[in-house]
């Protein structure tokens, strides 16, 4: 588990406190809302000629959510800083910051996929507070509080119980478009490798979603090189949360400066990084 979040969940039986347990519900309600302007603009997928029109009809889904979703989270803590690209990786100065991926899967969403989601994450200190993860195509919203669990709808989260990789469904994701020529490399041969060991890879975007089903059981091991802070943190939180075990490829405390990334059910864990790490 990252020293990032082992500090929440330190004293995971202790009570937390109400104010934050309100927040998350409210969060909870401002994804939800946005997400269904999502809904209204999906439909089948739509062809661009060229990046720069891809890359308008991306910004156009973002800001269509934004502009619903943040006057609400900044009504929620008006003096909670907002991180303004999502894209970005690294430590967060000192305070209270708001995380947000308007569109988690935004490229699914314009190419007629299900796999997106709106997300919001609560950061303190450089340590995730509370996430909520909101698939408006399903209606689930998955949240999770610092010392208090992840849920799905209101039920408990746990990762899987599997103990043999080789029994294990793993998964991985590309962090970004235009990634650099190392990072691509080391992506393919570890790949690779985890399709030597595990039972099935799966290979798709974004990596929030996968992270939810790791969280829930579904998927036994995430990994990914480099990656944004909004792909990432609000997967972690839920992972750790519901039991599971956050680090680099290494086995080392992940932040979000590492330049790599693995979460797993503990079982799989040590395998895992023997495979990456190989």
């Amino acid at each position: 588990m990252p020293e990032s979040i082992r500090g929440t969940v330190a004293n995971a039986g202790a009570a937390v406190p109400s104010p934050d347990v309100e927040l998350l519900a409210r969060t909870s309600d401002a994804v939800r809302a946005a997400g269904s302007l999502l809904v209204e603009r999906f439909g089948d997928a739509v062809r661009h000629e060229s990046r720069a029109d891809l890359m308008r009809a991306l910004a156009a889904n973002d800001h269509a959510v934004l502009a619903a979703l943040r006057p609400r989270l900044a009504q929620l803590r008006p003096d909670a800083r907002w991180v303004e690209d999502e894209l970005q990786g690294g430590a967060l100065p000192p305070g209270e910051w708001w995380l947000v991926d308007p569109v988690e899967g935004n490229i699914n969403h314009l190419h007629g996929l299900r796999e997106w989601a709106v997300t919001a994450t609560l950061v303190r200190a450089n340590r995730p507070v509370l996430t909520a993860v909101h698939l408006p195509l399903s209606g689930e919203t998955y949240t999770a509080l610092a010392g208090a669990g992840a849920h799905l709808d209101g039920r408990r989260l746990h990762v899987s119980e599997t103990t043999d990789l080789g029994l294990a469904l793993a998964a991985t994701s590309q962090a970004r478009p235009d990634e650099n020529a190392a990072v691509v490399r080391r992506l393919g041969s570890s790949i690779t490798a985890m399709l030597l060991d595990a039972l099935v890879v799966r290979v798709s975007v974004p990596a929030t979603l996968h992270l939810l089903s790791v969280a829930a059981g579904r998927i036994d091991a995430f990994w990914q090189f480099a990656g944004a802070r909004a792909d990432l943190l609000p997967g972690a939180l839920l992972v750790s949360e519901a039991g599971g075990l956050v680090s680099d490829i290494e086995g080392r405390a992940w932040t979000p400066e590492s330049d790599s990334f693995l979460a797993t059910a503990p079982g799989v864990h040590a395998a895992a990084v023997a495979t990456l790490t190989r």
